[in-house]
Formats: structure tokens, C-alpha cells, sequence
């Protein structure tokens, strides 16, 4: 194992860089993240895409990479579908000009039919082709609707503000486009109905309903949508009013029949429904139901409003079809008549009284007047039925036309009856699919399911008779039976042969592969890969990053960084191991909490944990271990050393622990040039730390000094005061909140 001080790891990360120039498989890109839109002022990066208010439809996302990239390489800023999958990913921007920038900014806008909770984004490139890391899902909506929505009863766009109804009624959105295409949020009385998610609602409980378009937890409130409120009030008093009897429910299709309230009141307003669709002009006391109207049958209600009243419908009425009766064809409509052979052909009716005829190819057979009849000749039957009885007039219907064939031969094919993927599939069905009766005139007629069961079979392969297989399906569960498979089958005096087709399954074995480390320590640094499985007889080829690199090494010895795996021919398939992905050392995944600079009250301790390793060393400044676990509590200051492993690299961290600070952030320095108090010299908790931000502004408010890990060094050297006594203005924050401010004063 290898110690890397500063001085190589630099070296090594150099002779690192060189080697990813020298081979522009090594990129890698990492998940865009989330960047604020430098058109807009105060923007933050965004955590969620709710676009289309106003047209707005701009955002940008920061991505990373590191790596080297060919020229003419593009990268590719892709969304997922909803539900985070990228199978059909859609391309949101391209990039052709940040092929030397390895940290950029992008910007893109969504599709406009984008809604969903589980949107991801991803960065690909084309020269290496590489697929980078997908984001964590986003709540992503294009709010094409950002105005207030209409819900009402009657969907006629005028808000009810109260509707009073005896029975439930139905409030529907109705001032949007195709409002069916969205999802919904609905409210009674300010409590969400969760299971209602559609444009209509119906209502069975008085409450004050209103709606919004659901675009998610974090779009919905930016959507604008809200409706207005409908105070319902259900199962208030009614009159009672019904339907007057009808004086007959079954109709002829010459009838008419007259539908009328029980009661009426000239301050009412009448509707009329059929199966509780409103009828279009149905708005008086009475509606005639016309039998001649086809579909007049169905279910009728009148319903009454008014200023007043509760809202109330009818019981139904139901109207029927006096004449409606079926034909049903009993056998098949395709079928095969062989030689020497009979067919009975049937029909079923619910017709009233039924009598028969029988036609042959359009001409009547004579003395056939029953609901079936027995064939020996082929041709096109069809049954004639006629309702004698019954309140309606005679009338007819033809049954479904059967087609019967003598065959001059027949022909089968035969397919895979599973989803089968030659070298993919472990296992396959293999079946008949169709069988042709085949005329003298060379008329094919489908007569698979009047025939499948009547022919004998037997499979054969690559020539040979299969022993046992004797079915109209043959199952095949190993690469051991690969082959050309074919069927025969017989019935009566024909004999026929189907297709053949060819069964290529994947062995039920694994290959697996192993390194001697998956991190190159240095540039120089070599990885062995290699298997348990045996070579010596067999055709293999080593990938990297889906390329053929080596097809004669049973152990690969590799230098370059990406996605390596080993294919084995077997039996024509390519059998395909595991993958191992070999990454260059990245010293920034060793981190460290808080930080290499850590500063503690005198008399206290302080625990610094480090991550991002596989295995620890803590040492103090004599080299003595202070612990081996990813954690040790300082006791005293001093210089520390880290020296964590990852796999077979190591990284060594520096940690320097020092006594916290007990001074005041002094407020006048005496700039004179003596070396006392000179420069403004803030405590340590304060100054040489990263996450720690100096500001000083001079007498007008003008910014002059504004860095994190202020040095205790200002003013500079070269600084100019033009005043004997200038007093400056400071602060000092953190990313949440003021630590410290002031003011300083300046003599000199």
C-alpha cells in the first residue's frame, strides 16, 4: 500500500489528466443539479419546474464532468417520462461549445405536456458516447390553464353560487378545453376529497365545494386556479312529482309514446332525462318518445327547478324495444367439410315465435325450416329468421354468413406463442398458429379453431422426429434443444408440413469477473481482471464500455479508466458477465466534518469524522496511531495526519487543531508601519474559514474588501488612506445568518 503526500497526489492526478487525454473513453458526467436563471434578479437555484405562468418556461441546471472529450462532441440534457424512466427520453438542450468547461450552466424549457412528481434529468455525451448520472426526481408541471375555473351544475358556464337538490347531483368543471385531460382537487367545505380526482364530481353531501387543477405538491398554489365555491344543499323537501304512467313501456318501431309530469306549476323549469344525460330542447311538461329513433331505448326522468325549491328529479321510466331480438350462429363461421363428411350448422334467436329458412350461396333451401341444418355440400349459409308474434309487426333478420370450404389442401404456420428473443430467452412455447383450408382456386380460409384439435402432429428437429412431441405445441427450456423446428399433421388423407423456425435460448449458466481493485491510485497503475470460468475452449472477447478491447487474455491487465466485461460465445449466444467500473482516484471523496481547520475552546475536545474511505489512520505529529475508525476527538492542539484508504490507494489530510481565540473583533488598528496592530486581526473562530464571509465597506458604503477565509490581512500594504482617521464598516456572516458587525477605526 502506498502513502500519497500533497507533492504526489499532484503529480499523480497530473499524470492522470494525461492519460484521460490520451483516451477519451475516460469521462465521466455527473447529475445536473438544480442553477439559478441569471435572467431573473434574486433568482435561487429552483427545486421544482412549475412553468407556464405568463409563458414563463425558462430554467437552468449546473452541470459537472470530468474527463476528456473529442472534438465535435455534443452534450445532451435529457428529461425522463414521469415516473423518472428514461425509455423514451426527451431532449431538453444540446450542447456543442463547453467541451473544454468542465463546470457550466445551461438553461432549458419543458414540453408543454409535462405533469408529473417523478421527472429526472440527465447529461450524455456523444463523442465518448457516455450516459451520465440521473438526478433525484423532480415535481415538474407546464401550467398551460393558470386562471380561475367555472364549476356549475349544468355546465353551462354561469356560476350556481347554491343549488338546493332532493337527490345527488353532478358539478363539472366548464370553462377550460378538453378539462377531461387533467387532474383534479377537490374540496367540500374546505376538507380535500382525496379520491376525487376528475373534471365532474358527484355530489351526494351538502357542503361548499370548490376545485383546483392538482400540478402537484409544489406547482398547484402557483397555478392560479381555484374555482369559484357552490353552496349545495342535498336532501332538501321536494313535491314528490313523477312520471304519469305511460300507456305502454314496449314500443313497435311505428309508436310513439307521450311522457308527461304528474304535476306542474307555471313558476317551474322542466328537464328531461334519458339514461341521466340531459335531452337537448327537452325543457316542457311532456316528451314524446319516438321508437322509430334508433337507440330511443333507456331509462327517462324529469327534473324540476325554481326560486324557491329544492332542485328534484323523477323516478325513471323505463322504454323498451318491442322488436329488438337476436341471431346467434352456433357453430363456427369458418369450417372445413371434408370428404365423405357431414356439418351441422345452427342458429339461436330470442325472437317471439320464430320460423327459419336456410339459404345456400343466396338460394333458398327448400324443406329446411328448423334452427339447424346438416350439409354436405360447401358454399356460403346463412339462417332467415322471422318474429311471428308479439304486439309489432312481422319482421326478418339474417344470421352471421358461415363460410364452408372442401379443401383442395391445407397450409400451417407456426410461431412462438411466448414473448421469445433469440440468445435472450431461457425458455420458449413453440405452436400452430393458423391453418388455411386452400380451394382448387387457390381461396385460403382461416379454419384454425374449427380444425386445430383434429389434426394429429408430430415435431420434428433439424430434420429429426422429436420422441413424445405429438401436440399442436412443443415447450423447449434449454439451449441443449436450440435448433430448426418443424410440424407435420395429418387429417383424413392430407398431410401437411408448416414453416420451420429456428430456437437459438441462452444458457441457464453465469459468468462472473473480479479485479484487483476498481481506483487507480496513479496514472501509472495497472488492474487485473479476470474469471473463474474456463477460457482455455472457448470464444470470448474483454469490453470496455461496450467495445472489444481483447479477445486472447484470460486475465486482463487494463490501465484505462470505464465499464469493463467479459462475453462468452456459448452455443452461438453471447454470454455476458458482470460489469466492474474502474475510476481514476478522486481525492475529494475523502471529506472530512468539520474540516481540516479545526479550532476548540482550551480545556474542551473536539471530534472530526472523515468519510468517503474505506479504511483509517489517525496519527499525531510523532506518527503515534490515535485511532483506525473514521472518527477521533482532539484533546490538544497541534498538527494531525489522516491517511485514509480507498481500496488500495491512500490519501493523506492534514488536520491543524489550534486553541480558540478569547480576543474581541478589535475595532481600531493603528496603521503606522511599527508591526503592532498594523493589520485587523479578527479571532480564529472567525478568520481562515471557508464557510466564514468578510465584508468591509469605507465611509460611502462602497465595498472593498468581501472574501471567505479572510487572512488577518488587510489593510494591504499598498492600501492608501487619505484621511489621518477613517473609520470602515464590517460584517461577518455565515450562509444563514450575521455572526459579528462593526466598525473600525484607522489611525495613522
Amino acid at each position: 500500500m502506498r502513502t500519497l503526500n500533497k507533492l504526489t497526489v499532484i503529480t499523480a492526478l497530473s499524470m492522470l489528466f494525461c492519460a484521460f487525454q490520451l483516451s477519451a473513453q475516460a469521462i465521466v458526467i455527473n447529475a445536473p443539479e438544480p442553477a439559478d436563471n441569471p435572467n431573473l434578479s434574486g433568482s435561487t437555484p429552483w427545486s421544482a419546474v412549475c412553468a407556464g405562468n405568463g409563458g414563463f418556461n425558462e430554467y437552468y441546471v449546473n452541470v459537472t464532468w470530468i474527463g476528456t472529450a473529442n472534438a465535435g462532441n455534443e452534450f445532451i440534457l435529457e428529461l425522463s417520462d414521469a415516473s423518472g424512466s428514461f425509455a423514451n427520453a426527451q431532449t431538453l438542450q444540446t450542447i456543442t461549445d463547453q467541451n473544454a468547461v468542465k463546470d457550466f450552466d445551461t438553461s432549458f424549457a419543458i414540453p408543454t405536456d409535462t405533469r408529473g412528481e417523478g421527472y429526472k434529468m440527465r447529461v450524455r455525451s456523444t463523442d465518448p458516447v457516455k450516459i451520465g448520472s440521473e438526478s433525484p426526481a423532480y415535481n415538474m408541471y407546464y401550467m398551460d390553464v393558470t386562471s380561475n375555473l367555472n364549476i356549475s351544475e349544468k355546465g353551462d358556464g354561469v356560476p350556481p353560487g347554491t343549488v338546493c337538490s332532493t337527490g345527488p347531483i353532478t358539478l363539472q368543471v366548464d370553462n377550460i378545453a378538453n378539462p377531461e385531460t387533467y387532474q383534479y382537487i377537490w374540496f367540500r367545505s374546505g376538507t380535500e376529497l382525496t379520491s376525487e380526482t376528475g373534471h365532474t364530481l358527484n355530489v351526494t353531501q351538502s357542503g361548499m365545494y370548490n376545485v383546483y387543477i392538482n400540478y402537484g405538491p409544489r406547482c398547484t398554489g402557483s397555478g392560479n386556479t381555484d374555482s369559484n365555491i357552490v353552496d349545495v344543499t342535498i336532501g332538501g323537501s321536494g313535491t314528490g312529482i313523477a312520471v304519469t304512467a305511460p300507456s305502454k313501456t314496449s314500443l313497435c318501431s311505428t309508436d310513439t309514446e307521450i311522457l308527461s309530469i304528474d304535476q306542474t306549476n307555471a313558476s317551474w323549469s322542466y328537464q328531461w332525462f334519458k339514461d341521466d344525460a340531459a335531452i337537448l330542447g327537452a325543457t316542457g311538461t311532456t316528451y314524446t318518445v319516438n321508437a322509430a329513433n334508433a337507440g330511443f331505448e333507456g331509462d327517462y326522468a324529469v327534473e324540476i327547478s325554481g326560486t324557491g325549491i329544492c332542485n328534484e328529479r323523477s323516478a325513471v321510466v323505463s322504454m323498451n324495444n318491442a322488436e329488438l331480438y337476436t341471431v346467434t350462429v352456433e357453430n363456427e363461421i369458418n369450417t372445413v367439410l371434408l370428404p365423405t363428411q357431414t356439418q351441422l350448422l345452427s342458429v339461436s334467436t330470442t325472437a317471439n315465435t320464430p320460423s327459419y329458412k336456410w339459404f345456400r350461396n343466396n338460394v333458398e333451401i327448400s324443406g329446411e325450416t328448423s334452427n339447424s341444418i346438416t350439409i354436405s355440400q360447401d358454399g356460403e349459409y346463412y339462417a332467415e329468421v322471422t318474429q311471428t308474434g308479439g304486439a309489432c309487426a312481422i319482421s326478418s333478420k339474417n344470421s352471421e354468413t358461415t363460410t364452408v370450404v372442401s379443401p383442395a389442401s391445407f397450409e400451417m404456420t407456426i410461431n412462438y406463442t411466448d414473448a421469445y428473443t433469440s440468445c435472450e430467452s431461457t425458455t420458449t412455447t413453440l405452436g400452430v398458429e393458423q391453418i388455411n383450408a386452400v380451394a382448387t382456386d387457390g381461396t385460403k380460409t382461416d379454419v384454425t379453431s374449427a380444425l386445430v384439435d383434429g389434426f394429429t402432429y408430430q415435431w420434428s428437429k433439424d430434420g429429426a422426429i422429436v420422441n413424445g412431441a405429438t401436440n399442436n405445441v412443443i415447450s423447449l427450456a434449454s439451449n441443449l434443444e436450440n435448433g430448426d423446428y418443424e410440424l407435420n399433421a395429418t387429417i383424413d388423407s392430407f398431410d401437411i408440413d408448416s414453416n420451420s423456425l429456428s430456437i437459438q435460448l441462452l444458457t441457464n449458466e453465469t459468468i462472473s469477473i473480479t479485479s484487483s481493485g476498481t481506483v487507480f491510485c496513479s496514472g501509472g497503475e495497472t488492474i487485473s481482471l479476470s474469471t473463474t470460468s474456463n477460457l482455455s475452449s472457448s470464444t470470448y472477447e474483454w469490453q470496455l464500455d461496450g467495445i472489444s478491447i481483447n479477445t486472447t487474455d484470460a486475465v486482463l491487465t487494463v490501465s484505462t479508466a470505464g465499464t469493463y466485461r467479459l462475453t462468452m460465445d456459448k452455443d452461438g449466444c453471447s454470454l455476458i458477465s458482470n460489469e466492474i467500473v474502474v475510476t481514476p482516484l478522486d481525492e475529494n471523496l475523502i471529506t472530512l466534518d468539520p474540516g481540516t481547520e479545526v479550532v476548540m475552546p482550551e480545556g474542551t475536545t473536539k471530534t472530526v469524522t472523515a468519510s468517503g474511505g474505506t479504511a483509517y489512520r489517525w496519527l499525531d505529529a510523532n506518527a503515534a496511531e490515535l485511532s483506525n475508525s473514521d472518527s477521533v476527538t482532539f484533546t490538544d492542539a497541534g498538527t494531525y495526519t489522516l491517511i485514509a484508504s480507498i481500496d488500495n490507494c491512500e490519501i493523506v489530510r492534514q488536520v491543524e487543531v489550534s486553541y480558540l481565540d478569547t480576543f474581541k473583533v478589535p475595532n481600531v488598528i493603528t496603521v503606522n508601519g511599527d508591526g503592532i496592530n498594523d493589520q485587523w486581526v479578527i479571532p480564529n473562530s472567525y478568520s481562515n474559514k471557508a464557510d466564514v464571509n468578510v465584508i468591509i465597506y469605507n465611509e460611502q458604503g462602497q465595498e472593498i474588501v468581501n472574501e471567505f477565509d479572510y487572512k488577518n490581512n488587510w489593510p494591504q500594504s499598498t492600501t492608501a488612506f487619505t484621511k489621518q482617521n477613517m473609520v470602515f464598516y464590517y460584517k461577518i456572516r455565515n450562509a444563514s445568518e450575521v455572526l459579528k458587525q462593526g466598525t473600525i477605526t484607522v489611525i495613522r
